[in-house]
């Protein structure tokens, strides 16, 4: 059979799509999922979307990570999925649809290629030996680091995703750095088990941490850098409490065909 798929990124955070309102493919075999994510005998992605009908919403987001198992929360994709809306036809300039963690509400640029997602709020920031560990429909860690653009991730971030706290549930380790006008990030993550070019819900976490620890409340507007682009995230601090949090960015069509599947 033939899998016809739309290939996005996101900050060079890449996606398989696939309209999957007619329920015309059986989603649920992490065999499958992962052959078609490997980059040397698949598609190549850090993930798979599946855009499916849903009553209540505009649309659902089915997300599985590289690894073929279903995942939390993926900021970049749900990006994405909100630009493959608009190119099906779906929705114009705005939505509102339903992941993993709930209900999304996004805006699109009309040229389709620029989207704004607005992400959970989030009530806690809790610390780890210095590193800030929050869950922004994913988990995640942040750590700040010195000489970000040489340091080993993958190995770095590896340790800490296996350490005994996080081995069993995972979770995504992003290492953050100060720059001129913002910060620079980079980002393990679970699921690809491996550095990406972008993780959407890390630079989320990676922002409304700094906030946290340069004590900022009110209106804040965050740009942050990755190996992918660039990103930005607006936000309300309120002491603990973040709300009407916008992960704001690029999601890019790069091709469409067709793959052998089953």
């Amino acid at each position: 059979m033939k899998l016809h798929f739309y290939k996005y990124q996101g900050a060079g955070n890449d996606f398989i799509l696939v309209d999957n309102r007619e329920k015309n493919v059986d989603h649920h075999d992490p065999a499958l999922i992962s052959r078609l994510c490997d980059r040397r005998f698949g598609i190549g992605a850090d993930g798979i979307i599946f855009l499916q009908a849903n009553q209540s919403y505009d649309f659902e987001m089915i997300y599985y990570n590289a690894d073929g198992q279903p995942s939390s929360m993926c900021g970049n994709g749900g990006r994405c999925i909100v630009a493959f809306a608009k190119y099906l036809g779906i929705i114009d300039s705005e939505t509102t649809f339903l992941a993993v963690d709930g209900p999304h509400y996004a805006k699109i640029s009309g040229s389709g290629d620029w989207v704004s997602l607005q992400m959970i709020d989030v009530d806690r920031i809790s610390m780890d030996d210095g590193a800030y560990v929050l869950n922004t429909g994913s988990p995640h860690y942040i750590k700040l680091v010195e000489g970000l653009k040489e340091k080993d991730v993958y190995n770095d971030g590896y340790k800490i995703r296996n350490n005994d706290t996080y081995r069993d549930k995972g979770i995504n380790v992003n290492f953050v750095e100060p720059v001129e006008g913002g910060f620079f990030v980079r980002t393990f993550e679970r699921g690809v088990e491996d550095e990406t070019f972008a993780c959407g819900t890390g630079v989320t976490a990676v922002a409304l941490a700094m906030a946290k620890h340069h004590h900022q409340t009110g209106l804040i507007s965050t740009p942050i850098k990755v190996l992918g682009g660039d990103l930005n995230i607006r936000f309300n601090a309120n002491g603990e409490r973040f709300t009407d949090i916008f992960l704001e960015g690029p999601a890019v069509r790069v091709f469409e065909g067709d793959a052998d599947f089953g």
